[in-house]
């Protein structure tokens, strides 16, 4: 059974996405509810995705899609909860993403912050060119120090990663150190051992049992803005 304010905003993308195909920003749902803060709107987008009723597409900025809707116009009650029907009329299919398209992604800090790489409910976006992403899911970390800079990544960047559980010799992989300690390297292995590689003559390679590293991800893209 759904809450009054889950049905209500279920029925209000479904009407933003009727009118224009493009279902409503965070800030209008956020309005259209009467919600204090983007957080509870958070909450409910997600109660909705775990009952069925609402899928969020990746790497698209305000890409929500209705799956299905209650029966009737009021939240079930009783054994009406049950009474679920599909949508008979389809959401409206995603166009292709062009090269010039922006999308956003999670932006999820700086790499040096000395902390697991989690997905929160509350997360600042990055607005990214889809050009420099590939396939898969995606997020963004502020590039923090000078260690990878003879690859041309350097201080304040923004590094573009897509999310990986594995690595390949030789890529620019997000690392986490004994589950507290990320770091963006370049991956290699030493028999047993995992080594870091930095992009700078003026630092040493780091080695580690493989026990203790956690590949978090790959390096598809780089973003820097000029002041």
């Amino acid at each position: 059974m759904l809450t009054a304010k889950q049905h209500e905003l279920l029925h209000f993308i479904q009407q933003k996405l009727d009118a224009g195909g493009i279902s409503p920003s965070f800030e209008e749902m956020k309005e259209a509810l009467g919600l204090k803060s983007k957080s509870g709107i958070h909450r409910l987008i997600s109660a909705l995705e775990e009952r069925g009723f609402l899928r969020r597409l990746p790497n698209r900025a305000r890409a929500l899609e209705v799956i299905k809707l209650p029966e009737g116009s009021k939240p079930a009650v009783g054994n009406d909860r049950d009474n679920i029907v599909p949508l008979r009329k389809p959401a409206p299919a995603m166009r292709p993403i062009a090269a010039n398209d922006i999308v956003e992604v999670p932006l999820h800090g700086k790499i040096a912050a000395g902390v697991p790489i989690e997905a929160f409910e509350d997360y600042n976006n990055l607005a990214v060119p889809a050009a420099l992403l590939g396939s898969g899911e995606h997020y963004a970390l502020e590039v923090s120090g000078d260690s990878m800079v003879e690859a041309g990544i350097f201080d304040g960047d923004y590094a573009l990663i897509q999310k990986a559980s594995t690595a390949r010799e030789g890529d620019i992989v997000v690392a986490l150190v004994d589950g507290q300690d990320a770091t963006l390297k370049y991956f290699r292995r030493e028999g047993p051992m995992i080594r870091l590689d930095p992009a700078n003559s003026a630092y040493e390679p780091q080695r580690y049992p493989a026990e203790r590293v956690i590949v978090q991800g790959r390096l598809s893209g780089l973003l820097r803005r000029y002041h």
